[in-house]
């Protein structure tokens, strides 16, 4: 087996080991909270007043039988691919995320790609031209951005461009009635403002790692050879300095994007924004022990393949990881 399939097919491995144990805990945590999820189904007054029907309920979903039953059934199904029936949406599982996961989609991939960009240009240059004016004046922001909480920003961007100037609408995906372009401009206009604080937190994450990554690369003896060997500064900074700095943003870009599904949640709440965020923070609040499983499941999975394909991308990078130098 070539260096290239065995480095592939160890990270591979690690991450279906990986996918096991998050299994196991993605079962136990919802299990362990306070709380039965059929007070949210029934609702409090019939919860305690008619406790054959909660037994009832109970036995119905699985949820009187042992813990360890529990559990198997639950990997059996995983194996099936049904990940069950939701009490609180009384849906499907996968029905309720496939819905809500596009919408959380549509901010996460432009967001993560503009961030990305902007990132990595502002702090190429900077990184590039440390200690000055630039690079002060664009590091001071990104710190000042990036120390911001993300729902604080949010709602400063509704308060001001929603609310006082009127530009963008407070909350909403859109405002309904709407068909063909009306309402895919209509969906453009409700995700502006959240999508702007997604970026620029992205940008300020992204830049930061990418400054210092330049920064350290530019010391690196390769970079004085081509100095003296007399390549222009924009030569050696693409060409160059660029293929290596680049490698730690790769990490960081894949497990922003897998992160980001669930890292918009207080984002969505303040923007009213119908996916995985709210979703999430519905489930929690019912206690909807089968949509936790389905939305931690669908998470986990976007962090690993994020991961893997991060690996991927390091291997092609930089061919001393597929050696096994750096591994």
């Amino acid at each position: 087996m070539s260096s290239n399939r065995r480095y592939l097919a160890h990270r591979l491995l690690r991450n279906v080991i990986a996918l096991v144990i998050i299994v196991t805990f993605i079962f136990l945590i919802p299990r362990m909270m306070p709380g039965d999820p059929f007070i949210s189904v029934l609702g409090e007054e019939v919860y305690y007043r008619a406790p054959d029907l909660v037994q009832e309920l109970k036995a119905q979903h699985g949820l009187d039988r042992p813990l360890h039953e529990q559990y198997f059934t639950y990997l059996r199904n995983l194996i099936q691919g049904n990940f069950g029936y939701s009490f609180h949406y009384s849906q499907p599982v996968w029905s309720v995320i496939a819905y809500k996961l596009k919408w959380t989609l549509v901010l996460l991939v432009p967001s993560t790609i503009f961030g990305a960009i902007l990132g990595v240009v502002f702090g190429s240059l900077t990184g590039w031209r440390r200690s000055s004016g630039l690079d002060a004046g664009t590091t001071s922001l990104f710190l000042f951005l990036y120390s911001m909480p993300h729902y604080w920003l949010a709602m400063l961007f509704v308060l001001i461009f929603a609310f006082y100037l009127g530009l963008f609408p407070l909350s909403g995906i859109t405002q309904g009635g709407l068909v063909g372009t009306e309402k895919i401009l209509d969906v453009i206009w409700h995700m502006a403002l959240p999508v702007a604080v997604l970026t620029l937190f992205g940008t300020a994450y992204n830049y930061l790692i990418m400054r210092n990554s330049v920064v350290q690369v530019s010391s690196e003896g390769f970079v004085l050879t081509a100095r003296a060997k007399g390549l222009r500064e924009r030569d050696i900074l693409f060409r160059h300095v660029l293929r290596n700095a680049l490698l730690p943003v790769v990490t960081v870009l894949a497990l922003d994007f897998g992160f980001m599904v669930s890292g918009t949640l207080l984002v969505e709440i303040v923007f009213s924004w119908g996916g995985m965020g709210t979703l999430i923070y519905d489930a929690v609040l019912a206690r909807d022990y089968p949509l936790l499983h389905g939305c931690f499941l669908i998470i986990s999975i976007c962090v690993l393949v994020a991961n893997f394909l991060a690996d991927v991308a390091y291997a092609a990078l930089d061919p001393r990881i597929r050696g096994g130098e750096l591994v």
